[in-house]
C-alpha cells in the first residue's frame, strides 16, 4: 500500500502536467498572430455615442489599442498613441481605445484625469476584446485599408514600435523617433 502512494501521487502530478500543457497550447492557439487574415466582424460604441463596424472603416486604417486603466504601460503609451492618431488622422489612420473588463464607472473616472484625444470603447459596447483574446496590456492591433489583419503588437511598443507597425499597413512615419 505505501508502494501505491507515491505512484498514484505521482501519475496525478503527471495527469496534472499534462493538463496544464494542453490548457496553455490552447491559450497559444487562440492568441496566435493572424498576420494576413481578414479582420473579424466587428462592433464597437465609443463613449460619446459614435459606432464602428466593419463596414464603416473600410478604406481606412485601423489601430485598435487595448487597454485598462490600472496598466502603468498603457498610462504611460497613452499620450503617444494619442500623439501619432492625431499625426496620421489625415491619412485615414483611425485608432480606437478599448478598455477591457472594467466598470464603467471605473473607466469614466480614470479619464476625468487622465483624458484622450482618441475615441475610447468600453468594453460593454464592443466584442473586440474577446476576438483578439485581450488578456495583458496594452495590445495592438492593425487593420489595413482592406480590412486585413496587418500586425499585432502585444505589449508596450513605443514609438518606434508602433511606427514600425503601421509601417505594415502602408501608413509611412514623418520621422522615426524616440
Amino acid at each position: 500500500m505505501l508502494i501505491c502512494r507515491p505512484m498514484a501521487a505521482s501519475s496525478l502530478t503527471y495527469r496534472c502536467s499534462v493538463l496544464l500543457l494542453l490548457m496553455l497550447s490552447s491559450f497559444g492557439m487562440f492568441a496566435a498572430d493572424e498576420t494576413g487574415q481578414p479582420a473579424p466582424r466587428f462592433r464597437a460604441k465609443t463613449t460619446s455615442g459614435s459606432q464602428f463596424n466593419n463596414a464603416s472603416v473600410k478604406g481606412k486604417v485601423v489601430l485598435f489599442e487595448f487597454w485598462t486603466s490600472w496598466c502603468k504601460y498603457c498610462e504611460e503609451e497613452a499620450s503617444l498613441v494619442d500623439r501619432i492618431a492625431k499625426e496620421f488622422s489625415d491619412r485615414g489612420l483611425l485608432v480606437l481605445a478599448v478598455d477591457v473588463l472594467e466598470p464603467d464607472q471605473t473607466v469614466k473616472s480614470y479619464l476625468a484625469g487622465h483624458p484622450r484625444s482618441v475615441p475610447v470603447v468600453l468594453t460593454k459596447d464592443t466584442n473586440l476584446a474577446a476576438m483578439y483574446n485581450a488578456q495583458s496590456y496594452p495590445i495592438y492591433v492593425l487593420v489595413d485599408r482592406d480590412g486585413n489583419i496587418a500586425g499585432e503588437q502585444r505589449g508596450a511598443a513605443g514609438e518606434r514600435g508602433l511606427r514600425r507597425l503601421l509601417k505594415r499597413a502602408g501608413i509611412e512615419a514623418k520621422a522615426e523617433t524616440e
